[in-house]
């Protein structure tokens, strides 16, 4: 069978991976078994044992490249910090709508599994890279305030974020219920331009 002669050569763990990937992409992160997976990748379940203590930590290694894989999308939406802070949270709300889209499996095992990020260090710093990007263009946006009138950009990028959240959930995952004459990214586009102002950190004109 293909799937031992890629055990023989090391690679079982990354045919788990892609097999649960698709499991859960059908079935949901709740709906899937190692079992599921171990049948979907052409193994018996004992050998996932192998490379994975559980469920749980199969969720984890799947939720932690999908938050290398989105930290790298925010990172090249800021451009690295050099892209004019008033654009970046517009790119990064166009890369958020996108990574939904093309890593789905990432995206539920990341969101929607349950997973406790500071239950594996590993998952955690993944995700804490993730945030770092939002918080540090947040940062760029309020420089130009006063410290003492600034809002805290944890704070505000943490709002950003779950508008994002809200807009993929709502309007780009097939939410039922849920159809407007609008794109996904104008709706996201406009949302954070009318927040960023309420918040005085964008000119009336930008």
């Amino acid at each position: 069978m293909t799937p031992k002669r890629g055990y023989h050569h090391g690679n079982l763990r990354e045919a788990l991976v892609e097999a649960a990937l698709k499991v859960i992409e059908q079935q949901g992160p709740q709906g899937f078994s190692l079992s599921d997976a171990a049948k979907s990748a052409g193994v018996t379940p004992a050998a996932v044992y192998r490379h994975f203590s559980g469920k749980e930590d199969l969720l984890a290694e799947i939720a932690r490249r999908g938050f290398e894989i989105f930290a790298a999308a925010m990172a090249a939406a800021t451009g690295d910090g050099r892209i004019a802070a008033l654009r970046t949270f517009e790119a990064t709300g166009r890369a958020y709508l996108a990574f939904a889209r093309a890593y789905p499996g990432h995206y539920m095992a990341m969101f929607e599994s349950g997973i406790s990020l500071n239950a594996n260090p590993d998952l955690a710093r993944a995700a804490d890279r993730a945030r770092a990007i939002f918080t540090r263009a947040a940062e760029a946006l309020s420089e130009h305030i006063p410290a003492g009138r600034r809002p805290p950009a944890a704070m505000f990028s943490a709002h950003i974020w779950a508008m994002s959240h809200g807009v993929v959930e709502l309007y780009s995952r097939g939410a039922p219920g849920a159809r407007v004459p609008f794109a996904p990214e104008d709706i996201l586009e406009s949302g954070i331009g009318i927040y960023l102002r309420g918040l005085g950190l964008l000119p009336p004109d930008a």
